[in-house]
């Protein structure tokens, strides 16, 4: 008789996500490592993602199939990349790697609240028991001593929610452009992205009053490791192993990268989790989890 089982995920997609999961995770803790100011590393997180980027076109001439095309609307998913990394890097600087991570992957509620609204889709009921224990979570994390935090931590925790609604704008209009020019590689998408992305980082760098140079070999080898690994193989990874796996694993493996960013938090730079929060985080990953499941999993990428 023919087995009733679910087929076995392919195991090279299941690492190749995992891979890409925990390569991403890392990114904020660059952030931390580079010792720069919140705007000057992203600037250079998009300079060496696009250098990256244009090494692996030139090397791969598939892969540049677009790239002189459609200027104006990667400068506009380039915009909302913009704020999204301005926001998550100064939520960086006020609350640490592992809470502002955590809080940016609330953007799979808003995506989905998106698609409800504007494009009326239904939602499963893992969606509202998604946020519900994510609300709880961060109640946990901040609410209950709200009064009590320094105006920094304040300004950290709504930054970190503003950037969950940049990154999902990111995503919507990524998506979206992408599939309007369907002939334009999802590759040469990203450094057309990247280098509007780096400009526009650039001129706010400059406005904001901070320098160029980079102080050590410490802060070279972290914004490499942003651009490098964070910016573009942990997404290969992701994305060329989404495709092969069910939404639940997806979902799943997702998961990894906003935990192992809390877990990184505690572990280089002795993030202080009381037990409460330690159970605010818990169950914001929990929401998290059931908010990538009821997008779908695939249409909902954690935040590199």
């Amino acid at each position: 008789m023919p087995s009733s089982s679910r087929p076995t995920p392919p195991l090279s997609a299941t690492l190749g996500l995992l891979a890409g999961a925990i390569m991403i995770s890392f990114a904020a803790v660059f952030v931390r490592l580079s010792d720069m100011p919140p705007t000057t590393s992203g600037f250079y997180r998009m300079v060496f993602g696009a250098s990256a980027w244009l090494v692996l076109l030139l090397a791969v001439p598939a892969m540049r199939e677009g790239w002189q095309k459609t200027w104006p609307s990667s400068i506009l998913i380039g915009a909302f990349f913009c704020a999204d990394i301005w926001f998550w890097h100064q939520s960086i600087a006020f609350i640490g790697p592992g809470l502002s991570t955590l809080l940016a992957n609330f953007q799979v509620f808003i995506l989905t609240m998106v698609g409800v609204v504007f494009f009326k889709e239904h939602v499963h009921w893992r969606f509202g028991l998604g946020v519900g224990l994510a609300m709880a979570g961060l109640w946990l994390l901040f609410g209950r001593e709200w009064t009590e935090l320094s105006l920094q931590a304040r300004s950290g925790v709504w930054l970190g929610l503003l950037t969950a609604c940049a990154y999902a704008l990111y995503l919507l209009s990524l998506r979206g452009f992408q599939i309007k020019h369907p002939t334009v590689r999802p590759e040469a998408r990203l450094m057309q992205v990247t280098l509007c992305c780096g400009v526009m980082l650039g001129i706010i760098n400059g406005i904001e009053g901070h320098g160029f140079a980079i102080p050590s070999t410490q802060s070279w080898l972290a914004l490499i490791g942003l651009g490098l690994f964070c910016q573009v193989l942990g997404w290969l990874l992701i994305t060329k192993s989404l495709p092969q796996l069910p939404a639940a694993v997806v979902g799943l493996l997702l998961l990894i990268q906003p935990a192992a960013s809390v877990g990184w938090d505690v572990w280089f730079f002795e993030l202080d989790l009381s037990t409460g929060k330690a159970l605010g985080a818990g169950l914001a990953l929990v929401g998290i989890y059931f908010g990538l499941r009821a997008s779908r999993g695939s249409d909902s990428i954690a935040k590199p």
